[in-house]
């Protein structure tokens, strides 16, 4: 009989086990959501890998409305490799999920992948074996040929485009969520507490060791990407608000842009009028003007609205994730060589 526990508790640091007290070489954290089809066989690859010191996996099943949580259920009873599966209370985001998943892991170095597969597990070794023997902080992953659709790709393409904007992160350096993480990394990403995480801007935050290496990319062995244009939203408000005030900033710039621009064209009104007395009553460009100004100021007081929103949101504790059960099996006390 599995030694299976069952907790209801508010996601906190201090859960987590150190993890270079473990003896586990890796740790591997998906995150699950409509992944009731393609879990299985993940865990199934994945359990076949032997790693130096061994790995174990986390499932975090983030709310999802299908049956990936009796799926991953099933699997705590059946899995040869020490696997822990963790139940968000309902649906907090995929960055939420995985900050569970890492307070949780136990392993030298930890890697972050998704649910569909198009992440080949055999790649695994080749991230970790680069990460380790390289004595790399972080290792992300970079794709000779994406197989997302179109707009997935563009919408990634932008995302990378504004991290190199905002975030102290190597220019051209591709931000996937195939990546490989080492303990000291993890357990510093693991004290933030805020609501809305963002892995890549915490990692950014603390190292610069980063490297990456290509890997093979595959297409989806079934249905969708769990990522649409809202989500891809809330993720670029993610990177910009939460990790930078180049918003704020920008907000300032074209403030004063426009107060001098007004200053200008006042100026220019005010010598039209002298210089000639048949000039219309300038309905046209007043209109212009008007409309300028105040697109202008309702951008700035958009990006305000964000951060005071975040702030109050933050400051009122709404939480990162709350787990209702965790739950391992007996491959957890015995660590695969």
């Amino acid at each position: 009989m599995n030694d299976v526990s069952s907790v209801i508790q508010q996601v906190a640091p201090e859960t987590r086990l150190r993890p270079d007290e473990s003896g586990i070489g890796l740790s591997i954290v998906v995150p699950v959501y409509r992944g009731a089809n393609t879990v299985a066989l993940l865990v199934e690859a994945l359990s076949a890998l032997r790693p130096e010191g061994g790995l174990e996996i986390i499932l975090v099943n983030d709310g999802s409305p299908d049956n990936s949580g009796e799926v991953c259920q099933a699997l705590v009873e059946t899995a040869t490799v020490p696997l822990t599966y963790i139940e968000h209370a309902r649906n907090y985001g995929e960055h939420n999920a995985v900050m569970t998943g890492l307070r949780h892991a136990r392993g030298d170095y930890v890697i972050t992948m998704d649910d569909d597969l198009q992440n080949p597990p055999e790649e695994v070794i080749n991230l970790y074996d680069h990460a380790r023997l390289g004595r790399w902080d972080v290792v992300y992953t970079r794709y000779a040929v994406k197989q997302h659709a179109g707009w997935r790709n563009l919408g990634s393409y932008f995302a990378n485009r504004v991290a190199d904007q905002l975030l102290d992160k190597p220019r051209g350096l591709y931000l996937s969520s195939f990546r490989c993480m080492s303990a000291l990394v993890v357990r510093s990403v693991t004290r933030y507490s805020g609501p809305y995480p963002y892995i890549d801007g915490l990692i950014m935050q603390i190292t610069q060791r980063i490297d990456s290496i290509q890997v093979r990319h595959l297409p989806r062995v079934e249905g969708r990407s769990n990522y649409n244009m809202r989500r891809l939203v809330r993720l670029w408000l993610n990177l910009a608000t939460s990790f930078s005030l180049a918003p704020l900033r920008f907000a300032t710039f074209a403030g004063a842009a426009m107060a001098t621009a007004g200053g200008v064209g006042a100026v220019a009104t005010i010598a039209e009028a002298l210089m000639r007395q048949d000039t219309p009553s300038g309905w046209a460009s007043i209109m212009v003007v008007i409309l300028l100004v105040s697109g202008v100021q309702s951008m700035i007081l958009g990006i305000l609205g964000e951060y005071v929103g975040r702030t109050f949101l933050s400051a009122n504790g709404k939480p990162q994730g709350t787990v209702r059960t965790v739950e391992r099996n007996n491959a957890a006390e015995r660590i695969a060589a």
